[in-house]
């Protein structure tokens, strides 16, 4: 009876394997078009996102604009998008409705239209974020929205054998604390909810002065298990998102599976208004995990 289950486990895992595999596999960043624009761009795959976004500058309702945003939802938008290498196209298309896109830094509401984006022979019709990218590298962002179902994403290009959800439960060895987490491959690298932190002797006028110290803080789970950690502080980190930027302290962390942790770097920041206290960015995923956001990894998380 017990090889009969274990048979039965591990055929069920290699066809699992099997199917994700007939998936296509992308890099962190792919050459890919809007269908509207004619355009190319250097897009980033991003499973953070759930929905992808366009740059998109020099907005304007066609018709004429009502105060509140929402209100213009069913009216048609023109506005200018433009690739990496400056060519620019006036685009048109119909208001679907406006999202609000949280991050450590604040909110923003954005208008979302309906266009045809991806590969010159494999176009997705998908929800698109508009918004101003031109402090960004890449002016498309490849979200959840287009990459589910079809696609995997392998940020080494090495074609891992390990595959992880867009949400994992993970530990961090310091803390004995599970997270569920967030795995996001547009985010260079890992962080981690941090508040009240105690650096010892700090130096408030200037944070490199404060690298090789030592530092408490509390951390926090999605289950709201609190503790403190005490670890050194490694460097600093210059964070840059839709909002602005951000300098981070950066300390290094045990994060992983549980057993299987490996020390990574991780940024500290508060993250007490995300849905996720501990996010995982492309440096602990580099040559260990391919990401498919169609896996529901952990639902009893």
């Amino acid at each position: 009876m017990f090889k009969s289950i274990t048979l039965l486990v591990v055929l069920c895992f290699s066809l699992s394997f099997a199917n994700a595999t007939e998936k296509q596999i992308l890099k962190q960043k792919e050459v890919m078009t809007v269908a509207q624009s004619g355009l190319m761009y250097k897009a980033r795959m991003d499973t953070g996102a759930v929905n992808s976004s366009l740059h998109a500058v020099d907005l304007e309702i066609i018709g004429g604009a009502a105060k509140k945003m929402k209100h213009n939802i069913g009216k048609m938008i023109e506005f200018t998008t433009e690739n990496e290498q400056g060519e620019q196209k006036r685009l048109q298309a119909e208001i679907l409705k406006t999202s609000t896109v949280r991050n450590s830094q604040g909110i923003e509401t954005r208008y979302m239209v309906k266009l045809e984006i991806g590969f010159s022979d494999a176009l997705k019709m998908v929800h698109v974020n508009l918004r101003d990218r031109s402090h960004m590298n890449y002016k498309l962002l490849i979200g959840r929205n287009f990459l589910k179902n079809d696609y995997i994403v392998d940020i080494s290009g090495k074609k891992i054998d390990n595959i992880i959800g867009p949400i994992a439960k993970l530990n961090i060895k310091q803390a004995s604390l599970m997270f569920k987490t967030r795995i996001d491959t547009g985010a260079g690298q890992n962080s981690l909810h941090a508040v009240n932190m105690r650096i010892e002797e700090e130096d408030k006028s200037d944070m490199k002065n404060n690298i090789g110290k030592m530092v408490t803080f509390t951390t926090e789970n999605e289950k709201g298990n609190a503790v403190d950690i005490r670890t050194k502080i490694y460097g600093k980190t210059l964070i840059r998102n839709a909002q602005g930027s951000e300098i981070r302290y950066r300390v290094r962390l045990s994060v992983g599976e549980l057993g299987q942790e490996y020390l990574v770097d991780v940024n500290l920041t508060d993250r007490s208004e995300m849905g996720h206290k501990l996010l995982i960015g492309r440096n602990w995923l580099q040559d260990s995990y391919m990401v498919d956001v169609s896996k529901e990894s952990l639902s009893q998380i």
